[in-house]
């Protein structure tokens, strides 16, 4: 039976999800796509920099975004200076990191998606006059489309799974910072498996549903 608690976490941990998101299609686009197009000796660096989330544990990451956000890191002191508030144990640091962690299971199947693409459909769109920015949005982005699904399943799902880097960085505090792995983590250290095993349960059913929702997109390629 999930609490009032529990609930609470879901609904921070789905705003968390659609915000992140939402912030990264609007960066991994443009990014996917200077990967995509450019052949510059920086992609195989940029390349590796965007997928370092891949291999790097959540807790290293959410150690130096820590030190880098905190009241003594760069970042950190200059908001001081601006009188504004630090990150950490807050939600705009949750998104941050949550963003930062997300990165490449957003902007590489939208890469993959425009490598895919028909140069000569776009070319063919340039003879006719077309804007180079006319030809993305009417050319590159719907023939993307799919792409664009499994960007959106997986920087989402990605999310809500999240654990290591959320707990260094936004902490447990309810209502603000406790999302729904920390929650788990909370009702297991306070050995209440009863309600561990309903969020569990919770958490594998949606895993479950979205590799099954994945299977079938990428089936009806």
């Amino acid at each position: 039976m999930l609490t009032l608690e529990d609930w609470t976490a879901i609904a921070l941990t789905l705003k968390l999800a659609s915000l992140t998101t939402f912030i990264l299609l609007l960066i991994a686009t443009p990014l996917a796509w200077h990967l995509a197009q450019t052949q510059g000796w920086w992609k195989a660096p940029l390349n590796a920099l965007v997928a370092l989330p891949l291999v790097l544990p959540p807790t290293v990451l959410g150690f130096y975004l820590l030190v880098v956000l905190g009241p003594k890191g760069w970042v950190g002191q200059s908001m001081q200076a601006l009188g504004l508030e630090t990150l950490p144990f807050s939600f705009t640091g949750l998104l941050v990191a949550s963003v930062l962690y997300s990165l490449p299971f957003v902007v590489q199947p939208i890469q993959a998606a425009f490598s895919s693409l028909d140069r000569r459909l776009l070319e063919a769109a340039l003879t006719l006059r077309a804007h180079p920015l006319d030809a993305f949005f009417t050319v590159a982005l719907p023939l993307s489309k799919q792409g664009f699904l499994t960007a959106i399943v997986l920087g989402f799902a990605h999310t809500v799974g999240e654990f290591g880097v959320v707990l260094m960085i936004g902490g447990n505090i309810s209502g603000e910072t406790r999302v729904v792995s920390v929650q788990l983590y909370n009702h297991v250290e306070a050995m209440n498996y009863q309600a561990a095993h309903s969020l569990a349960a919770l958490l594998v059913l949606f895993a479950f549903s979205v590799l099954l929702g994945l299977y079938y997109l990428n089936r009806g390629k």
